[in-house]
């Protein structure tokens, strides 16, 4: 059994991750779905082609082969609140699926490791 990691919830609940069901559903619920924050258009299936390509082994661990084309230094939500091209391959490093997890649960607040 696991205490749901929201602050001031109770919950007891059995299986992974840090949150209970109710607010697992909550957390995706307010993320959206990947076509709400832009990662399934033409435009973006586009820059992860051309980061891969240009990263085919994961920068961080240097061992796996890269799978996500993760933005970086500035997350995509960063870019286009500068008025910047999400999908400019500049704004992109090519990370296996395990190092962009960490990346994500270590650097973004409210990601999916909270």
């Amino acid at each position: 059994m696991r205490v749901c990691n929201v602050h001031g919830c109770p919950t007891l609940y059995q299986g992974n991750g840090g949150r209970c069901p109710t607010h697992t559903r909550q957390a995706d619920q307010a993320r959206g779905s990947s076509q709400d924050r832009g990662y399934n258009t033409p435009g973006h299936r586009t820059f992860r082609v051309a980061v891969i390509t240009r990263d085919p082994v994961c920068v961080l661990c240097h061992v796996a082969p890269s799978t996500v084309a993760d933005h970086y230094p500035r997350s995509r939500r960063e870019l286009v609140a500068l008025g910047m091209n999400p999908n400019d391959p500049n704004a992109g490093r090519g990370l296996c699926k395990k190092c962009h997890d960490t990346e994500t649960a270590q650097h973004q607040p409210g990601g999916w490791h909270t």
